[in-house]
């Protein structure tokens, strides 16, 4: 009974394939739990930054394009006051 019969190391192997693949399996379920779970509490919070975002955009673009009109009436000014200072 030294060398073991070749069906009982087959068999044996089978097994042991059986038992890692599902370790392996539920290794992948928990990874899967913990994605869904991630989906499902960030994807509001996402959204909401994101409109937030938009928001803060438009507010900033508003900003920008009064700003540049301050800086166009500034040049004209500008333009005028050293047109007259050389008339002067």
């Amino acid at each position: 009974q030294a060398a073991a019969n070749p069906i009982r190391k087959v068999v044996t192997m089978l097994q042991d394939m059986q038992a890692k693949v599902t370790e392996e399996g539920k290794k992948e379920e928990d990874l899967y739990d913990k994605f869904m779970c991630y989906c499902s509490t960030n994807g509001g919070s996402l959204s909401a930054s994101i409109e937030t975002a938009e928001a803060k955009l438009e507010a900033v673009s508003a900003d920008l394009k009064a700003a540049q009109e301050r800086k166009t009436q500034t040049e004209g000014a500008l333009a005028e006051n050293q047109a007259s200072k050389k008339e002067a």
